[in-house]
């Protein structure tokens, strides 16, 4: 019969193995980020804080992922799924890290990060699916991919302004996931978990693809400005509906309290 003192010991060793598969998960990116990064300061002519930008970006959202993945227990392999995942995390990391670089050929750096944001925006659609193949589906991982998917939405709201294809307003998609997080801290109700949405998940997807087209160099003002509108309007009304379900069950909740308070005595 295991004592509690095991149980807290095995559960000890389960976290550093699954940090240490984590880990594992990581340097191949930091080593690949280190290519891309040599090649787009030869090839492009951005500076060394190119490197820094990237590096920075992975490093800090790699330090919150480690504070995060107990959630994954009780799972004690990082999984293929995370591993894409964080390669998505990379390749948004990289697309941060071109925000604020000199344009010298904004139609052939339009195409490269066209091309990069559609690639991460394709493998968000592997890594449910492989999760729930290998048995490694887990709170952690869905949580990592939305987050993956709200900072590639703000990298992509920066890099829109960066090409001139839209005014500072259409940093309010990039900002509203951040903001919704901010203002949980403060009004404990929005925390409450959501229920699965399909509806969630396809205007996430209309809003990413919404900003990699505005970033097509033949689609020019006005148009570009329509439709970064257009997918900040489809996100505003998710979020909405999102607010309105959270404020429902919270209304909910305080009726049946109140119900259920006992009669004060006679």
């Amino acid at each position: 019969m295991q004592t509690s003192a095991d149980v807290r010991s095995s559960a000890s060793a389960q976290a550093v193995a699954l940090r240490r598969d984590a880990w594992r998960g990581a340097l191949p990116c930091l080593a690949w980020m280190a290519l891309m990064s040599a090649g787009a300061m030869a090839g492009a002519g951005f500076g060394p804080w190119f490197a820094v930008r990237a590096f920075g970006v992975f490093g800090l959202a790699f330090v919150l992922l480690l504070r995060a993945l107990p959630a994954h227990a009780p799972h004690a392999r990082f999984g293929s799924a995370n591993r894409l995942t964080l390669a998505r995390l990379a390749l948004v990391a990289l697309l941060a890290a071109g925000v604020g670089e000199r344009l010298d050929d904004p139609v052939a750096m339009a195409w490269i990060v066209i091309a990069v944001a559609a690639t991460a925006a394709l493998m968000d659609a592997l890594d449910g699916p492989l999760a729930r193949t290998q048995g490694l589906a887990s709170d952690f991982g869905a949580r990592f991919d939305m987050e993956t998917d709200a900072l590639l939405v703000l990298v992509l709201s920066l890099l829109v302004i960066h090409f001139g294809k839209a005014g500072a307003w259409i940093l309010a998609a990039g900002l509203m996931r951040y903001a919704f997080v901010l203002l949980a801290f403060f009004v404990p109700w929005l925390a409450h978990p959501l229920p699965p949405s399909q509806r969630r998940k396809s205007i996430c997807v209309v809003q990413i693809a919404s900003l990699i087209a505005c970033l097509v160099p033949i689609v020019t003002r006005p148009w570009s400005d329509a439709m970064a509108a257009a997918g900040l309007a489809a996100l505003t009304v998710s979020f909405g509906t999102d607010l309105a379900w959270l404020a429902c069950q919270r209304r909910r909740a305080t009726s049946t309290h109140r119900r259920k308070r006992p009669e004060p005595a006679p």
